[in-house]
């Protein structure tokens, strides 16, 4: 392994603990989730000020056991997902266990569980139960395939709810097998659709008083995401098929290599073509009647790429990139994720840091929000919890709690 001070980590920039953004001070979720849907949903509402539960059981979120690679323990796809929380062990099988877990529920305001419906019914999960210990309570159920519905209890993760929306079957060279995003993007998109009908339900809740209960499906999160394309299909008939990412309804919109690096290029107006033609020196070629529309360049995509892939294979990634900068034409790298953590920018505007934990003396690289407010970026209140860290804190008297703390500790 790698001496520690070499790993990519601590070159990014130190943060101490902040405040974070407060609109949601006040808020207390309590969630039960594991993974990465539902442990996302939760970091994204902590993230804007709320107080985060996170109930586990006393073997923990399943993400703690997702590595290598570990960093000082910690499973690095639990911490990208868990800053900000307060992590309690609950023995759902104890009567102790089972008080905890219903004052838990009586004093949140947000209730989230990633159970399919059967599960959750079985469990004392579902919202006409937790209606019944919280009137007002937001429940969120992230799921694989919703509440309702004959899949509705049957299990899914990020790779199978991508192939049941599409996009695998899109994703790809052509002659190239099905492939899947390389994130989980149907956790993650499913994760920010909880997240903001849980922001939405709680206006609304200022108003009416009136809790909700929220049905997030993964599928369908990764299926709204093809939204331009199911909508072309449905008013053409014509079924998108995989090309690398070059089949566009933009003619010229994909990936053209250089005399070193790959690089993107997008020309999606007639302004942005006729300037592109005249930052590359061949304007004459770019006036041609046969180019007039997109949809004329559509009918000739074979012929232009060709033309414009010769034009860049005489410079450098980067001096084309300088050219199309100062000409207004959209164009781009192909970054690497080495090159993503360690871009500048994207650092100073506090996307990714490393945040000191006071409390332990850890440090923890963490990415950040990616949203600023007045001027602002979010930083972590607190770094991601060890297993059962605060339970005691958080369920009271260590009467009734000590046996699920030692059990969280031993694990």
């Amino acid at each position: 392994m790698a001496d520690i001070d070499h790993l990519p980590y601590r070159k990014l920039p130190l943060a101490a603990a902040g405040k974070g953004f407060g609109l949601l001070s006040g808020v207390k979720v309590v969630d039960v989730t594991s993974s990465v849907a539902g442990p996302y949903a939760s970091m994204l509402l902590s993230d804007f000020g709320a107080e985060v539960i996170k109930v586990e059981r006393p073997e923990g979120d399943d993400a703690r056991q997702w590595g290598p690679p570990f960093l000082d323990g910690q499973a690095l796809w639990f911490t990208a997902m868990n800053r900000n929380k307060k992590s309690v062990v609950v023995d759902a099988r104890s009567a102790a266990g089972k008080a905890a877990f219903r004052k838990l529920v009586s004093e949140a305001d947000v209730f989230v569980t990633n159970q399919p419906p059967s599960v959750q019914r079985k469990l004392g999960l579902d919202y006409d139960t937790l209606r019944a210990v919280r009137k007002d309570l937001v429940f969120v159920s992230i799921t694989g395939f919703g509440l309702t519905g004959e899949r509705a209890d049957l299990t899914c993760y990020d790779l199978i709810a991508e192939g049941y929306s599409g996009i695998m079957d899109i994703t790809g060279a052509a002659d190239s097998a099905p492939q899947k995003i390389g994130a989980p993007a149907a956790d993650m998109l499913a994760g920010q659709d909880a997240a903001m009908a849980v922001m939405a339900a709680l206006f609304d809740r200022q108003r009416s008083g009136v809790g909700r209960k929220i049905d997030i499906s993964m599928v369908e999160s990764m299926t709204r995401f093809l939204s331009c394309r199911i909508s072309s299909y449905l008013g053409s008939g014509e079924v998108p098929k995989r090309s690398g990412g070059t089949d566009s309804v933009i003619a010229i919109y994909q990936p053209f290599d250089t005399a070193d690096k790959p690089m993107n290029l997008g020309l999606g107006s007639n302004p942005v073509w006729a300037r592109f033609w005249e930052a590359v020196g061949d304007p004459a070629y770019g006036a041609d009647p046969r180019f007039a529309t997109n949809a004329d360049r559509r009918v000739c995509r074979a012929e232009i790429v060709s033309h414009i892939q010769d034009i860049l294979k005489t410079r450098s990634r980067n001096a084309w990139l300088d050219i199309f900068a100062a000409a207004r034409v959209p164009a781009g790298p192909i970054n690497q994720v080495d090159e993503v953590a360690h871009d500048g920018e994207l650092q100073e505007r506090g996307l990714f840091y490393t945040l000191k934990d006071e409390e332990t003396g850890r440090l923890v690289p963490q990415i950040g929000l990616g949203i600023r407010i007045d001027d602002e970026a979010s930083f972590a209140r607190s770094a991601p919890p060890e297993l059962g860290q605060h339970t005691a804190d958080v369920l009271g008297a260590p009467s009734e709690t000590e046996n699920m703390r030692r059990i969280a500790q031993n694990d």
